[in-house]
């Protein structure tokens, strides 16, 4: 008697957990490597064996779900049922590939359900409730993540008609929405065990079978076992080896080479300042600034951030640089300093490990516990809502049509605006947790960066490594150095406020030019559409129309009118739609182009190479992140300078071509529908005339109102530039004082 092993069937399918407005198209698949999922997915084999040894098609069952951004959230896998235990190799991937919807995505935080699976190799962090958790910064369009892993189904956990359910949810901020908008998809995953196939021989034939198959097996494996043994070890002694070789490089290469030759510098100010592109371009008139002032909060925060790993960074180089002129000054051995800067990288890093995995730990426990909160508050707004309909319902018994729809209307947008305000409330709130949350982990991280200078240093004195003389003056100098690194990042953290709102007062400044043009164009417009209406009713005040076919005309005239202003909105949005393509490519480009540029610079004059004095270091580093973000900022005013004139362009264009199409309404339908109606002709041509002259008339206000507001803006951003200026340099001043100041203290202490 024996038995099969249990052949498992994988089904993916995904659901998002809220409702999305569109979906991407699945035939992005065939443009990129990710074509070839499908076959992977094919390799899910249901397979059934008999005695009679047919053979059964494929089950394979297998569906992703997309944002209405064109992300899209999918999770595979392959079971191998011949493997004993039955391993399945796990495929997670985040797809933004989408040329029509993809957009820059941000804080992307993936939750992995792995309960009943015991996960070999992976790069996440398992965590007590089965799951493991994989975070990263952001996510260009074009771009996608793939994480593949290895697990052995827990036969414990498994038996006949089992279904163990591992979806996996993904929460991003989208660049095309608000930066504090969080946005989630979850992709359900199940594994099915099916059957379990018994096939029973004969007695004999299955003793015999087995006793031939021992033997054989006892004497094939007495053969070839030294072999394998000893080729195993070799390629696992091999493999361990390079292993070993590669992580000390790759240790060696973050702590000896300064991080601020990332290519990644900055990379989340060029990942936001798209989203500037999609405010300018498709956020309501209303709801521009907001927006703006939501883009700045993030961008504010992210600052604070960068600042924060500069100064970790720093602090380390400082620290290696000091061991290195402790043996230059014949202070310490060599051999010594070489043993203990490896223990500093080795301690560092492992500090650095656990702040992340405590960051992200509380990342996750804040998302979770606000999404709580806010389902609760969202749940009692609905509740509110409803209350209120169902009184409404009664008031409008008693209204006419009109007026029931009417407030109905009204009723509907007070309920909007009031979940709007409260989404933002929650929102807002949760980013404050994020951000209290992240002030207490760099304090933190601080704290535990120096305890291990000082540590190392007590034990090295206390070994007799380092004299104590000499022990003292590098805690001194360490001290007073500390103090230069705080005067230094006080300097960064103005600089980069400063030009923060600079950035947020020349946006300011561009959403108020952007608020006039609208109103221009839609005073152009209804006062070319007022025209056909007024041209009708002139014709009948004059006794030349009966009045039997005024209303006919003026129900036409408006149905006409509707009909360009409708054309009018959707062609205006489709070549925003072109334009803002357009203007992202540009603004990648050229901001890559500068980093490149950047990164060069960066390259040849890296301090922590180039100098041994550290006072050098840091003033080399001050000038050159001031020059970065000067440039950085200059580069950014002039983009989104560009893209406010190409959409003035576009919006004139437009707008010019909306006044031609109600002028031809009116001159070829209206004006010939009342000659027909035996309209003088001669009194006709005299109604358009000073039409004619209305639109004249009409465009030269509006011209001379644009050049006086403009200049107002012009005036009010000059002003703001100058208090901007005077309070980077009060604020510089007073910082120097405050801190001189708690040095002498320190130094009474």
């Amino acid at each position: 008697f024996s038995a099969m092993p249990l052949p498992l069937v994988l089904q993916a399918s995904e659901a998002p957990l809220r409702l999305l407005t569109s979906a991407a198209s699945d035939d992005q698949w065939g443009h990129s490597l990710f074509a070839l999922i499908p076959s992977w997915t094919k390799k899910i084999l249901f397979k059934r064996e008999s005695s009679d040894n047919h053979h059964l098609p494929e089950d394979v069952s297998n569906m992703s779900v997309s944002s209405g951004f064109g992300i899209t959230l999918q999770k595979c896998g392959v079971v191998n049922v011949e493997h004993d235990p039955q391993t399945a190799d796990i495929t997670l991937l985040i797809n933004n590939t989408n040329m029509l919807f993809s957009a820059n995505i941000t804080d992307l935080i993936l939750l992995d359900n792995i309960t009943g699976l015991d996960v070999q190799k992976n790069s996440g962090n398992k965590t007590t409730d089965g799951l493991q958790i994989y975070k990263k910064r952001f996510l260009q369009g074009g771009e996608f993540f793939a994480i593949n892993y290895s697990a052995l189904l827990d036969a414990k956990e498994m038996w006949d008609g089992r279904v163990l359910t591992l979806p996996v949810k993904l929460t991003f901020r989208s660049s095309s929405q608000n930066k504090t908008d969080l946005i989630s998809l979850t992709a359900s995953f199940t594994i099915t065990e099916e059957e379990k196939t018994k096939i029973s021989y004969s007695l004999a034939i299955h003793a015999s079978g087995f006793f031939i198959a021992f033997f054989v097996s006892l004497i094939l494996t007495s053969a070839i076992f030294c072999i394998v043994y000893r080729t195993q070890i070799l390629k696992w002694s091999f493999r361990t080896k390079n292993q070993e070789i590669h992580h000390e490089l790759s240790q060696n290469h973050k702590l000896e080479h300064s991080q601020f030759n990332s290519s990644d510098l900055f990379s989340e100010d060029i990942i936001m300042n798209d989203q500037i592109i999609d405010i300018l371009s498709f956020e309501e008139s209303g709801n521009m600034l907001q927006a703006l002032e939501d883009l700045e909060v993030a961008s504010l925060t992210r600052a604070d951030a960068d600042l924060e790993a500069y100064r970790m960074q720093i602090c380390k180089e400082v620290i290696a640089m000091m061991m290195k002129n402790m043996v230059l000054s014949h202070s310490l051995f060599p051999h010594v300093e070489k043993r203990m800067s490896s223990i500093f990288k080795k301690q560092f890093l492992a500090m650095e490990k656990e702040i992340q995995e405590e960051y992200e730990r509380k990342m996750v426990a804040i998302t979770a516990e606000c999404n709580l909160e806010n389902r609760k508050k969202m749940e009692a707004q609905h509740q509110k809502a409803r209350n209120a309909n169902e009184e409404a319902e009664e008031i409008m018994k008693k209204m006419n049509e009109k007026s029931a729809v009417e407030y109905r209307s009204l009723l509907d947008r007070r309920h909007r605006l009031e979940q709007d305000r409260l989404k933002r409330f929650l929102l807002v709130k949760q980013e404050e947790y994020f951000a209290k949350a992240y002030r207490q982990l760099a304090v933190t991280q601080r704290k535990e960066l120096h305890n291990i200078f000082f540590t190392q240093i007590s034990n090295a004195a206390f070994k007799g490594e380092l004299k104590l003389e000499a022990a003292k003056t590098l805690v001194e100098d360490y001290g007073r150095i500390q103090g230069d690194i705080e005067d230094l990042m006080d300097f960064l953290q103005a600089s980069k406020k400063y030009h923060l709102n600079r950035r947020f007062a020349y946006r300011k400044y561009l959403i108020s030019k952007i608020h006039l043009r609208d109103s221009q164009a839609s005073a152009l417009i209804n006062a070319a559409a007022t025209q056909i209406p007024s041209l009708i009713n002139k014709m009948e005040r004059a006794g030349h129309l009966p009045e039997s076919h005024l209303g006919v005309l003026l129900d036409r005239a408006e149905a006409e009118i509707n009909s360009v202003k409708q054309k009018f909105h959707h062609d205006l949005k489709q070549e925003k739609q072109k334009v803002r393509q357009k203007l992202i490519t540009k603004r990648r480009r050229e901001v890559v182009q500068q980093k490149e540029h950047r990164k060069e610079q960066l390259s040849l004059g890296d301090p922590f190479k180039t100098t041994k004095e550290i006072t050098h270091y840091l003033s080399h580093w001050k000038n050159l992140l001031s020059d970065h973000t000067i440039e950085f900022e200059e580069l950014t005013e002039k983009l989104d300078n560009e893209a406010s004139e190409e959409l003035k362009e576009l919006l004139l264009s437009v707008t010019e071509k909306t006044v031609e199409e109600l002028k031809r309404v009116q001159y070829g339908i209206f004006v010939q529908e009342l000659v027909k109606l035996s309209v003088p002709k001669m009194f006709l041509l005299e109604a358009v005339e000073e039409h004619k002259k209305e639109m004249v008339v009409k465009h030269e206000q509006l011209e001379r109102e644009e050049r006086a507001r403009s200049m107002a803006a012009e005036e009010l951003l000059e002003l703001t530039r100058q208090k901007l200026s005077q309070e980077l340099e009060t604020g510089i001043s007073e910082q120097k004082k405050s801190r001189s100041w708690e040095q002498s203290v320190f130094m009474q202490v």
